[in-house]
C-alpha cells in the first residue's frame, strides 16, 4: 500500500509560513516517508468505505488539536467565517487563541482511496492520498466537525464528498465540538 500527501492537505499539515497548531519538526517528504515505511498501530475505519485512519504514535512535537472547553479558557474562544480553499463558501468556525496544549501521543492521517480522490478531481499515483490528520492525546478518532459533515452531504461541488448525512453521528459531533474547540498559535 503506497500513500501520498494531497494537494489538498498539504497546505494545511506544511503551511509556507508554520504554524504552531500544524505539524511540527517534519518535512513533508519526511511524513510521506514514515507513513509508507513505518505501520500504523491500528487501522480505523473512517466515515465511508473509501476513508480510513492511520494511528502513528506522535514521533514530533505536534501539539493536540482539540482542547476541552472550559471555564477558566472560554474567554480566549474566538470564531470567524472561514473558507478552505478558493473555490469553498466560508461557513462559522470557532478556535482558542492564547494556549498551550499538549503534546499529541498520536498522529492519526486520514487517507482516502485513490478512486475517491479521482471522483473528487484529484489524481494521484498511489494508492491513498492523505487529506488530513488528527493530533490527539488518544488512538481515536476525533469526531468530525459537523459543519464538515454536512458540506460533505452537500457534495463534490462544494468540497464534500458526496456521503450523506448521518444523523446519529452528526448529533455525536456536536456534543464532542460543544465541548471542546481546536486552537491556533
Amino acid at each position: 500500500m503506497s500513500i501520498v500527501l494531497t494537494d489538498f492537505a498539504l497546505p494545511r499539515l506544511f503551511p509556507r509560513e508554520p504554524r504552531r497548531n500544524t505539524i511540527q519538526d517534519c518535512t513533508p517528504d519526511e511524513f510521506e516517508r514514515r507513513l509508507n515505511e513505518v505501520p500504523p498501530l491500528k487501522v480505523l475505519d473512517g466515515y465511508a468505505p473509501f476513508c480510513k485512519l492511520h494511528v502513528h504514535r506522535n514521533w514530533t512535537s505536534t501539539r493536540c488539536l482539540a482542547v476541552p472547553v472550559t471555564d477558566g479558557n472560554r474567554h480566549l474562544l474566538r470564531s470567524d467565517y472561514e473558507a478552505r480553499t478558493r473555490d469553498e463558501l466560508p461557513v462559522l468556525v470557532r478556535w482558542f487563541e492564547g494556549l498551550e496544549p499538549p503534546v499529541a501521543d498520536y498522529l492519526i492521517p486520514i487517507l482516502y482511496s485513490r478512486g475517491q480522490l479521482a471522483k473528487e478531481g484529484t489524481r494521484i499515483g498511489a494508492d491513498w492520498g492523505v487529506v488530513g490528520c488528527m493530533y490527539t492525546a488518544e488512538p481515536e478518532e476525533t469526531p468530525m466537525a459537523p459543519i464538515t459533515m454536512m458540506r460533505n452531504a452537500l457534495g463534490v461541488e462544494e468540497g464534500g464528498s458526496g456521503v450523506p448525512l448521518d444523523r446519529d453521528a452528526y448529533r455525536r459531533s456536536v456534543e464532542f465540538w460543544r465541548n471542546h474547540a481546536n486552537w491556533r498559535g
